[in-house]
């Protein structure tokens, strides 16, 4: 009798604990507060808790903006207070839009939870309903839902709970944080559809890091080199992150710059990065808008990673509420002079970086570690003591553009190739379509030392190669697709279309069979068209004669040198490597 009377005492306790935790009605603990923070909620648990909200609040609508491929709903909610529920009647509210994007890794599912309870403390008890005063939500519960249902123990070995969680990718196998501009997974599609529509003024990506051991609860990134708009990416620099830094300190959380140690050991010092638009924060970076990514600490207990989250998204509501007008102000002048400054005034966009040596003093808050022999694989394993150490290292975080690109007035894409003016359209890229065949001065790319790599990346053979520019006058026939730079998207267009970039459509492998020899000769044929040509061309035998006495490996291979004749002749595909997208360099009125 004694054990069930405590058995009884402890249910009470709890009962009343999670009473202390949950302001208002016990009915809305979520499945995170109801398990003493261990577990959360599935799929279905989680979107009928978001109903409920719906149901309980005037100022909340829940719809689905897609299907995945295992055939579940992926739903948005808006939470307004003016129950401005369309993007066009949000933006007439002089509002800043914030979207919150929970479980593009569904995995790293804190983003989730948090989000419920904040929601409930906004509509539901109210002690949070200021936070609504100055701002239109957006939050997605789970984005990679059917990721979020392979649902297992065994899905994160580097994290320490909750219980049970999802997978990382979708069900596809895909990595939604890496498909942002390729746009090749339904779910993302579905949510470029819905980004192009509502366009938010600031974008939230939760996440889970792996890595190593360390104080920080929470990491924080933020695209704030030369990919950003400058006067956006001051702020960022010189308000935005301090903000954050201090608003997670009050509620007793120690931040980061989500970095990577220059070497193994980090007082060799941390390495900042800009994202390329694979990843969220490098995506929105290219539509000139804010995003931040949150990725909190592995090894932290699950109730403390959800609450960090909590506060992060709390403390960007205070700062977009603070700075509603000058955000609102930078986005609209960001959309304007990037077109100015890329396409009038011909600056260049930076395509690739190299972080710089330049660093500074930061103080990180580390975990102290030992370097000891292990039995089991046979080298030196890092061991983590647990013990706090805090040292000034140098935080690196200064880029250098290695390359980067002009913008032509506009882009042609064949008829033939309407999948890549498909996904352009996704991202919110105005698409014309030529109406009568035209003549015109072009720029085209042309590859050499193509190589591909040995294994598929996120479901695709990506391609490296040498570019080599030249102009040539083509016939653009109707049918063509015309993409002018002149639109907000113009950082987008070009790094989907220009080769040298590393998201580039070509470099993801839409194009590969463009680097495919498909006709070939016999030998026997090529050797009368080779002493054919021979006979009637004095500069060529001369050609011929040097290679044969200056490349010894040219000269023992009968296959290169019939084929040297062979890329001479009027044989020859003239298309092979040939870039199928053709830069339009000044206006053709014609189109």
């Amino acid at each position: 009798m004694r054990s069930i009377s405590r058995i009884f005492l402890l249910i009470i306790i709890g009962y009343i604990s999670l009473q202390a935790e949950v302001p208002g009605k016990a009915q809305w603990a979520t499945v995170f507060e109801k398990s003493g923070f261990l577990r959360t909620a599935r799929y279905e648990e989680t979107m009928a808790y978001f109903r409920k909200l719906e149901k309980a609040s005037p100022y909340v609508t829940m719809r689905s903006f897609g299907k995945s491929p295992q055939g579940r709903d992926l739903y948005y909610l808006v939470i307004s207070k003016e129950k401005t529920f369309t993007s066009a009647a949000a933006r007439k509210t002089g509002k800043p839009i914030l979207c919150i994007n929970n479980g593009i890794h569904s995995g790293e599912i804190e983003g989730k939870d948090a989000c419920m309870i904040l929601l409930r403390e906004m509509l539901v008890t109210k002690e949070k309903a200021a936070l609504l005063d100055k701002i239109t939500l957006l939050v997605i519960p789970i984005f990679s839902v059917d990721g979020h249902e392979r649902f297992s123990a065994g899905n994160r070995i580097n994290q320490n709970g909750p219980e049970e969680m999802g997978w990382r990718t979708t069900a596809q196998n895909l990595n939604l944080n890496r498909d942002w501009i390729k746009a090749d997974a339904p779910e993302m599609q579905a949510m470029l559809r819905l980004m192009s529509e509502w366009l938010p003024d600031y974008f939230i990506d939760t996440h889970t890091t792996d890595g190593a051991d360390f104080q920080y609860t929470a990491n924080y990134g933020l695209e704030k080199f030369q990919n950003m708009y400058a006067p956006t990416a001051n702020l960022i620099r010189t308000e935005l992150i301090p903000h954050l830094v201090q608003s997670m300190a009050k509620d007793g959380y120690l931040i980061a710059p989500y970095a990577w140690f220059r070497e193994e050991d980090y007082k060799k010092g941390i390495s900042d990065f800009p994202g390329t638009p694979r990843f969220s924060t490098g995506y929105f970076a290219a539509q000139n808008r804010i995003a931040l990514l949150v990725e909190t600490h592995m090894l932290k207990p699950y109730k403390d990673r959800v609450f960090a989250t909590k506060s992060m998204i709390e403390g960007s509501i205070q700062f977009i509420a603070n700075n509603a007008k000058r955000i609102l102000a930078l986005n609209v002048e960001a959309d304007r002079n990037e077109v100015q400054l890329l396409q009038a005034h011909k600056e260049y966009l930076p395509l690739q970086y190299k972080i710089t040596d330049q660093g500074r003093d930061f103080t990180f808050h580390a975990i102290g570690y030992e370097k000891v022999m292990s039995d089991i694989s046979g080298t030196i394993k890092t061991v983590y003591t647990g013990r706090k150490a805090d040292d000034t290292i140098t935080y690196y975080d200064k880029a250098r553009v290695t390359d980067s690109v002009s913008a032509p007035y506009g882009y042609i894409i064949p008829a033939e190739w309407s999948i890549l003016a498909d996904r352009l359209k996704l991202h919110g890229v105005k698409v014309q379509q030529v109406r009568k065949t035209v003549v015109a001065e072009v720029t085209r790319y042309k590859f050499s030392d193509v190589k591909f790599n040995e294994r598929p990346y996120e479901g695709r053979h990506m391609v490296n190669f040498q570019t080599e520019s030249y102009q040539e006058k083509v016939v653009i026939p109707a049918g063509s697709f015309f993409i002018p730079t002149g639109q907000r998207t113009i950082k987008v267009i070009l790094h989907a279309l220009e080769p040298r970039s590393p998201d580039s459509f070509i470099r993801w492998g839409f194009m590969n069979a463009i680097f495919e020899q498909k006709e070939y000769f016999e030998n026997y044929v090529m050797e009368r068209v080779a002493a054919e040509m021979l006979a009637k061309d004095s500069q060529l035998q001369e050609e011929f004669r040097k290679k044969l006495e200056t490349d010894s490996v040219f000269k023992a291979s009968p296959e290169q040198r019939l084929q040297f004749f062979y890329r001479k002749s009027v044989y020859w595909d003239k298309q092979l490597n040939v870039y199928p997208v053709l830069r339009l360099e000044i206006e053709n009125k014609l189109l």
